[in-house]
């Protein structure tokens, strides 16, 4: 399996991602030929420069002849959230004085669909770029509170944001990864001025979109992650565990600024997957949303975990906890996707009194999952099995289908389990003399 990881220990932007692509082995001519066929009257420029020792690509998006990467700061005639050219300006109460000018080039996300539906990209490139739009559109959207097609802001709309994140996924497609790594995010650390004022790095809209991603802050005080590499990262679906893998190409792409001793770049390394043990039971990134309670109804509890797991949670759970004070209270557990943590987190919030949410990114190993469909003297019942090395280890009949049947037949719940249990049992019998005839196809399993 080809495999590409992005190392994050100087944070993640927009231009480090395309310097370190172009680094790896990515055409050059890709990336102009797409920022051409963006119409919008840009060009990249590109550099090799020196970043605390290290060799690396630096990409600059020249739009009408102005370099978007200069040093420059602003201040919105909008509400909305700026561009922060990474690394552009120390983030310290040390600031010069702020220029007040107004932005005539903002754009909103129908407006950015509209480009990126008449360029002639690749379908995966521009679904890739969208995803990454939209992300950034929906972070800026909840901090507003407003819906996600009236966002109008820089961040989505400036030239050098549209052509570094198109550009971005047409070279990351071409690359032709079947699964994105990433170390966890180096996010800095200081403060940014932005048009919500002096806040910590990181700002609002890549805080909001590196929810359930792992962040530290190392190094100088500077501003390391941007909105628009953080969406890309959320839009590649990354799994943030090292691979084990041969890597063939390494790339390095520079930030803009070269402060001593940290070498402000990304690094991306692509390769092919390595078992060093041969290992068939599946591995996933979750992660685990905790709050304890001691003041909530139990049927608002159990109301709570239930929309958990009708909303995709990937299991919820309650467990019953000593709190201070000697007070008895409820542990609440949910275990989901990392990209659906923010919505599982704002659920708590909403539907339970807590204060607070703990989050942690763990891994989850699962055995194959399948179901098989029965028939019993009650009717069909769904059987859930799980199996390791093709061998099923578990049978469970399905706790809906059995307390259906029973109350139709008016009949115990323990008769009806143990007669699909049973009835799977044949099953299992008939499939060891006839492996050819009998399949774990739902329908295929059924008895007549």
């Amino acid at each position: 399996m080809r495999i590409g990881y992005l190392e994050c220990f100087a944070g993640i932007s927009g231009d480090m991602l395309l310097g370190a692509m172009i680094d790896a082995g990515v055409a050059p001519e890709l990336l102009q030929q797409t920022t051409t066929a963006l119409n919008l009257g840009a060009n990249l420029v590109l550099d090799s420069v020196d970043r605390s020792g290290i060799s690396a690509r630096k990409v600059r998006v020249i739009v009408n002849g102005h370099d978007a990467d200069a040093p420059h700061s602003h201040v919105h005639s909008h509400d909305h959230e700026h561009d922060h050219h990474h690394h552009d300006h120390p983030h310290s109460h040390d600031h010069e004085p702020v220029a007040d000018h107004t932005h005539h080039h903002g754009r909103n996300l129908p407006t950015i669909r509209e480009i990126l539906g008449n360029a002639p990209l690749p379908a995966e490139a521009r679904a890739l770029a969208l995803r990454t739009f939209e992300l950034l559109g929906e972070a800026e959207a909840a901090i507003h509170n407003m819906p996600l097609d009236q966002v109008h802001f820089h961040e989505v709309g400036a030239v050098d944001a549209i052509v570094d994140i198109t550009c971005a996924a047409v070279g990351l497609t071409s690359l032709k990864i079947d699964r994105w790594y990433s170390s966890p995010v180096n996010v800095g650390s200081g403060f940014v001025d932005c048009a919500h004022g002096h806040f910590p790095v990181p700002a609002p809209a890549t805080a909001s979109l590196l929810r359930g991603i792992p962040t530290y802050s190392e190094g100088p005080s500077m501003e390391l992650v941007t909105p628009t590499g953080a969406a890309i990262l959320r839009a590649l679906g990354c799994d943030f565990t090292r691979p084990t893998a041969a890597f063939e190409h390494i790339g390095y792409g520079a930030g803009s600024r070269n402060p001593a001793r940290f070498p402000n770049v990304l690094r991306i390394s692509v390769g092919e997957s390595v078992s060093v043990v041969p290992d068939t039971i599946a591995r996933e990134t979750v992660t685990i949303l905790e709050c304890a309670i001691d003041d909530l109804s139990p049927q608002i509890i159990a109301h709570a975990l239930q929309l958990a797991l009708e909303h995709g949670a990937l299991d919820a759970m309650a467990a019953s906890v000593v709190m201070k004070k000697g007070r008895i209270g409820t542990l609440l557990t949910i275990l989901c996707r990392p990209s659906d943590a923010p919505r599982f987190e704002e659920l708590l919030f909403r539907e339970t009194s807590t204060l607070g949410v703990r989050t942690r990114t763990e891994q989850r190993r699962t055995l194959e999952r399948a179901h098989v469909t029965v028939a019993t003297p009650y009717g069909k019942i769904r059987i859930k099995t799980a199996a390791l090395d093709g061998t099923i280890t578990h049978a469970q009949p399905e706790y809906e289908d059995c307390q259906a049947r029973a109350l139709e037949h008016r009949v115990p719940l323990k008769h009806v389990i143990n007669e699909a249990l049973h009835a799977w049992k044949q099953h299992q019998d008939a499939a060891a003399h006839a492996p050819d005839t009998v399949t774990n196809n739902p329908e295929a399993a059924i008895r007549e």
